[in-house]
């Protein structure tokens, strides 16, 4: 068993503010050995992150990693970082137990949907991203990344035995709908535990990022935990055993003809 926790916390447009957030999170969740904390965990989005934004070795992220060593929790958490042109790359940092920044996962697909226009301040990234951390193998996923199933396969063959989505769900007609829907299909089609973590709403900003909702998954796709809209840190429990029944039950991934193409 690996303790993980789903750290569901509101995220302010002060990066202090956040980082303080997050080390309130780590404190309530004693005894994981990985804590999962949201997209943009930096900021929140807006015109904004293009000054806010950091290098990798800014003091946000060194920050989380402080906090990573001092409670001896792996970290997940999604950022901001420069990039040309005037736009940031929105990347998903991982932080092994002892403060090292291990993985640096640049979201591949942007938000251009329902409105919005995420590559008008967001760079693409162009690599998938597998990271060794408390002990399992965590694909990184960055939440509109989650509506594209090539991602979470590729992760798989990879090596991933674990996906971690980070989310700033956006509020909309359908979309929480959505965000349970496709958090359940990545782990079912997978047959993978999934820890998904979304922001909290934030009551003092109107921007409609933020539905809650985080959940951890397992292989069968039924939620062990589902947070709810508040916010909340949960600690749950990834049992790597139940992958292999589940995958000697339903080996879709054996099944799969990659051969096969239509014409």
């Amino acid at each position: 068993m690996t303790r993980v926790a789903l750290c569901q916390i509101p995220v302010a447009h002060d990066p202090k503010t956040n980082l303080e957030s997050v080390r309130d999170a780590l404190a309530r969740a004693e005894g994981a050995r990985l804590a999962v904390f949201p997209e943009a965990t930096l900021t929140r989005f807006g015109r904004g992150v293009t000054e806010t934004a950091e290098p990798l070795d800014g003091p946000f992220v060194t920050g989380l990693a402080e906090a990573a060593r001092e409670h001896g929790t792996a970290v997940i958490a999604g950022v901001f970082e420069p990039a040309e042109g005037g736009r940031v790359y929105n990347t998903a940092v991982a932080v092994d137990e002892t403060g090292e920044l291990v993985a640096a996962y640049r979201k591949i697909h942007l938000f251009d949907s329902f409105g919005s226009r995420e590559s008008e301040l967001v760079s693409p990234g162009d690599a998938p991203a597998v990271v060794s951390l408390g002990g399992l193998r965590v694909g990184l996923i960055t939440c509109y990344d989650v509506r594209f199933p090539e991602l979470a396969r590729a992760l798989v063959d990879e090596g991933a035995d674990v996906f971690a989505v980070i989310a700033a769900w956006g509020t909309g007609p359908m979309k929480e709908e959505h965000w349970v829907t496709l958090v359940k299909a990545r782990a079912i089609e997978n047959t993978t535990w999934t820890i998904a973590v979304g922001q909290a709403p934030n009551p003092f900003v109107q921007d409609g990022f933020g539905v809650g909702r985080s959940m951890l998954v397992d292989p069968m796709g039924v939620a062990r935990h589902d947070l709810g809209p508040g916010t909340a840190v949960e600690v749950g429990e990834i049992d790597q055993g139940l992958t292999e029944i589940v995958r000697r039950t339903l080996p879709s991934l054996e099944h799969r003809r990659l051969g096969v193409t239509r014409s």
